[in-house]
């Protein structure tokens, strides 16, 4: 009778032993199978699309009065060199999207732009005081639009706003990105 147990333990040892070499050999040559393979696109990317890139306008939402987002695929060639100048002039021509509004007042230019540290510094015609004064929070608005647009910079922490080349009374501070 021990003999027979023995013998069955045996060979239940053997089942189990090969058995598990098999189940090994197995997940070692699955694992072998699911080798990386490299994804072609079905087109080929072309050099205007590679260089794109997305920048986010802020614009004034008309039925939530909310400043918000606009995304805008723009050619990187036209961002390089002078940022602040083409995306504060992406702001004067307004938005896309139907549901916003421009905040920047009508037949405004952009004189020119400059670094002082990280504080950008725009310089106005007088256009940009033609702002409408008569609706609350147009102006604390337009100024959310600008500084919340060139803050997508990393460089740029704040704004100053000068108009024709001098300080003005109505944008005397430098302004810096809320979160309200």
């Amino acid at each position: 009778m021990n003999k027979k147990i023995i013998i069955i333990f045996a060979i239940l040892l053997i089942v189990i032993l090969v058995g598990g070499a098999f189940l090994i050999k197995y997940f070692n040559d699955k694992k072998e199978e699911t080798v990386v393979e490299e994804i072609v696109p079905e087109e080929e990317i072309t050099e205007e699309q590679n260089r794109q890139t997305i920048v986010s306008l802020y614009f004034l939402n008309k039925e939530t009065s909310e400043i918000q987002p606009e995304a805008r695929l723009i050619d990187i060639k036209e961002i390089m060199n002078q940022p602040y100048d083409k995306l504060i002039n992406l702001l004067i021509e307004g938005p896309k999207n139907e549901k916003n509004q421009k905040l920047i007042p009508e037949n405004t230019k952009l004189n020119k732009t400059y670094m002082e540290g990280d504080i950008v510094v725009l310089d106005f015609s007088s256009e940009f005081l033609n702002y409408d004064k008569s609706t609350e929070n147009y102006k604390n608005n337009m100024l959310k639009s600008i500084v919340n647009t060139l803050t997508e910079l990393t460089e740029v922490n704040g704004v100053k706003i000068l108009i024709n080349g001098e300080q003005n009374a109505d944008f005397a501070e430098t302004y810096y990105r809320s979160e309200n």
